[in-house]
């Protein structure tokens, strides 16, 4: 009984961490380019009270053995990249990635990886994202460009009134071999790890990079409904466990009553 209620301790704490991530994925259901997270978990080990395959007095062996679970744990909480839908803002500097790939920005001297292409231009008339952060390689849109035309392979070209070129460019696009295991260091943004490997750089539209599309945005790929049914059975499997300790104290209550 003392192991039961552990044992329900233990899915109490796990399917608390479940329903604080689906409260993030729930936050952050509006969030340009957010990415959800998923709880993985695992049972614990075992007490072992008959093994599986031990001898029997009359010669056989013992078929399936006796083993009692030690409850669960977290064993990771996962991003899940899959693609978040698109809206269309007609802005020359709203940037989508349709297919695998992230942009890179510099971010405090660190190197950023993000699929936010929510982008704009400062002062220097340098590309950055909403934070001044700016997008790399660093790009210059010339003060006279009226028209700033962004290709699916990346290549940027800065046009007059007059349809003269002024400038042009390319943006490369960035892969993974495991962009689960990213950092995420919030403000939609990712740092390579040892687990993600490193950067990949290629042009959009080859290979396996995805392609850019110029006049969108990707949005969360968060859904609702799906989160409210993982928030409602979260919440009945912590009641659940509860009961189980409810139910393990009320057994030994019975116990600690049979000597009166």
């Amino acid at each position: 009984m003392i192991r039961a209620m552990w044992s329900a301790a233990t899915g109490m704490n796990a399917q608390q961490l479940m329903i604080d991530v689906t409260a993030n994925n729930l936050a952050n259901v509006n969030t340009t380019s957010f990415k959800k997270s998923r709880a993985d978990f695992e049972d614990l080990f075992y007490a072992t009270y008959k093994d599986k395959g031990a001898p029997t007095s009359a010669g056989g062996t013992v078929p399936v053995g006796i083993q009692i679970g030690m409850g669960t744990r977290p064993v990771s909480v996962q991003k899940i990249f899959t693609q978040g839908d698109y809206t269309e803002t007609k802005n020359d500097l709203d940037l989508a990635i349709e297919g695998d790939g992230f942009f890179r920005i510099i971010s405090d001297d660190e190197e950023v990886y993000t699929r936010d292409g929510a982008f704009k231009i400062d002062s220097d008339g340098y590309i950055v994202n909403a934070r001044g952060d700016r997008l790399q390689p660093e790009f210059t849109i010339p003060v006279n460009t009226a028209n700033i035309s962004i290709e699916k392979n990346g290549d940027l070209t800065c046009l007059s009134s007059g349809g003269e070129v002024l400038s042009s460019g390319s943006i490369p696009i960035y892969t993974f071999t495991n962009p689960a295991g990213l950092n995420s260091i919030g403000r939609n943004g990712y740092t390579a790890t040892e687990a993600s490997g490193d950067p990949i750089e290629g042009v959009a539209g080859t290979d396996n990079y995805g392609t850019i599309a110029q006049g969108y945005l990707e949005m969360s790929n968060v859904d609702a409904i799906e989160e409210m049914i993982s928030m409602i059975v979260g919440q009945r499997a912590y009641e659940l466990n509860s009961k189980a300790i409810k139910t393990a104290d009320s057994m030994l209550q019975v116990v600690n009553s049979i000597k009166q």
